[in-house]
């Protein structure tokens, strides 16, 4: 008993149990009148930010409760130590956006211009701040990576938290591809040299230039590409035969060469009756 009585005595131990006992106290009393204004609450953004007026006042009567219990035992540096800590929590995201942005300007795994994709937004970047990006959406409801006209504020910490994919690091280019599917009775050969004619025409040319950026890639990167050169996969599916044009562009070029491949590919199925688009068919054998 006087071993308890000891420990009770002591300014710190009796200052550490009331600091615990006010955060228990504290955080019950704020969860249990969150729940009260929920029930009786309809307006969820009013609730919002009820809720976050609650949690600001909660923060700000414990850091009070907490200079009070500390420093009437004159233990001022281990307040200073328990208010360093507390502070640390309250304002963890934004110390975490302040070292993401750290490492975006050192380690740079994109700058203002690239167009980039982290967490399910596409877009081309507009703007770096201390605690967020900015990007210009692409993709969403509109096809082919093209503009949405929204701006998405992106929190500088998701570069920690996602996988980051940069259009523009390393190596300039994309590969796109065009799926065409024919019939079976198309003559796929012929359709394949076609389609090769119409890739070389509206792809990029593999150029010294070209060559001389993937070898400066491949320095920093592992990249390594047997061929630039567009080329024609072929495979059979349930309603015909797929022929996948696969050519580099650069990325905001993407939808009109798609655009203008398509389009001589509807030429050529005009002018060669042996060369026909397939759909899905049902064939009825008696």
């Amino acid at each position: 008993m006087d071993i308890i009585l000891d420990f009770f005595n002591e300014p710190g131990n009796r200052n550490l149990i009331m600091t615990v006992l006010t955060l228990l106290i504290g955080y019950i009393l704020r969860g249990v009148l969150i729940r009260i204004i929920h029930k009786n609450m309809k307006d969820m953004k009013t609730f919002y930010k009820t809720k976050q007026i609650i949690t600001y006042v909660y923060f700000a009567v414990i850091i009070l409760l907490l200079i009070a219990i500390w420093t009437q035992a004159n233990s001022i540096s281990t307040y200073l130590g328990l208010a360093s800590a507390g502070i640390a929590i309250a304002l963890s995201d934004l110390l975490i956006n302040i070292a993401a942005w750290l490492f975006i300007m050192f380690r740079k795994p994109f700058t203002v211009g690239d167009r980039i994709e982290i967490n399910g937004t596409a877009g081309d970047v507009i703007d770096q701040r201390l605690f967020q990006f900015t990007v210009m959406e692409i993709g969403n409801w509109v096809e082919a990576d093209q503009s949405t006209g929204r701006m998405v504020h992106v929190p500088n910490s998701s570069v920690f938290k996602h996988p980051l994919f940069n259009y523009n690091s390393g190596f300039q280019y994309i590969w796109n591809e065009v799926h065409v599917l024919l019939t079976f009775e198309s003559d796929y050969k012929k359709a394949k040299v076609l389609f090769q004619e119409i890739a070389e025409k509206h792809s990029l040319q593999q150029t010294s230039k070209m060559e001389e950026e993937l070898k400066e890639a491949s320095k920093k990167y592992m990249i390594y590409y047997n061929k630039l050169t567009p080329i024609i996969y072929t495979d059979v599916k349930d309603s015909g035969i797929l022929l996948s044009i696969r050519y580099l562009c650069a990325h905001q070029n993407r939808r009109n060469t798609t655009q203008a491949i398509w389009e001589d590919i509807l030429s050529v199925t005009e002018v060669h009756d042996d060369v026909t688009l397939a759909y899905n068919t049902y064939r009825v054998v008696k």
